[in-house]
């Protein structure tokens, strides 16, 4: 698997670093964690088809999650129109709501979506990958996804409430070969006494903010101390598990 940073920022683009996004890459397909900047530009800018893209998974509504998908499902409605991806959305009214927007801007969807809404559990398994999802308490409904692939498992956490008491349960079934963790709305240090109790091979934190850099940076050089490798997330930046 390799997972590229499309965007890495916290609830606002940054001067350098645009709002949540990853992108996975298994074979030739491709799958999406979240798209709160445009995807569809980045797969084209990189040379990924649109087509290659089987599942997008959004971990909660918020714009800084969402504000790319409208344009991907534009575009997929009227032009790319060979890309059918499973949309998996914590709240599946969103999915009225994109038709509403498409109805005043190209006349309606010309094709039909596949949305599907995520529930705790097994929310897609192509063969390919494995995605589960863990209600999370950030908000009305958001979660964590579990995705396994060539034998691995990357945890994304999704935004949290705080670890101490709102970690995926996934976190503690099995070994993570890399968890991405958000850090915008607590320090990343709270991360430390959950992690002393899992089994994590590689830690990446993402979705920071300036006003909480100082403890990502602390917890990165407390967890490589400790002997798990940790970084914290660029646009661009990719990891290979």
């Amino acid at each position: 698997m390799k997972i590229t940073f499309v965007g890495s920022s916290h609830g606002v683009p940054e001067a350098n670093r645009k709002c949540t996004s990853m992108l996975l890459e298994v074979g030739e397909k491709a799958y999406f964690i979240d798209m709160g900047t445009p995807g569809i530009d980045f797969l084209r800018t990189k040379g990924v088809p649109v087509e290659a893209v089987q599942g997008i998974f959004i971990t909660h509504m918020h714009g800084d999650h969402t504000n790319g998908l409208i344009p991907f499902v534009d575009l997929i409605t009227w032009y790319f129109k060979k890309a059918d991806p499973v949309i998996c959305l914590p709240m599946i009214e969103a999915a009225g709501v994109i038709d509403q927007w498409l109805k005043v801007t190209i006349n309606g969807n010309e094709r039909e979506v596949r949305y599907r809404q995520t529930e705790e559990g097994v929310v897609y398994d192509d063969g390919t990958i494995k995605v589960t999802a863990y209600a999370t308490q950030h908000c009305l409904r958001s979660f964590g996804y579990l995705v396994e692939a060539e034998g691995k498992a990357i945890l994304f956490t999704g935004d949290l409430k705080n670890p101490g008491i709102d970690m995926p349960k996934a976190l503690f079934e099995r070994k993570i070969d890399l968890m991405v963790c958000e850090s915008a709305h607590f320090p990343a240090t709270d991360y430390l006494p959950v992690l002393e109790k899992a089994n994590v091979g590689r830690v990446c934190i993402t979705h920071y903010s300036d006003t909480f850099l100082a403890g990502v940076l602390q917890a990165e050089k407390e967890l490589r101390d400790k002997g798990t490798p940790a970084l914290h997330a660029t646009d661009g930046l990719e990891l290979t598990v």
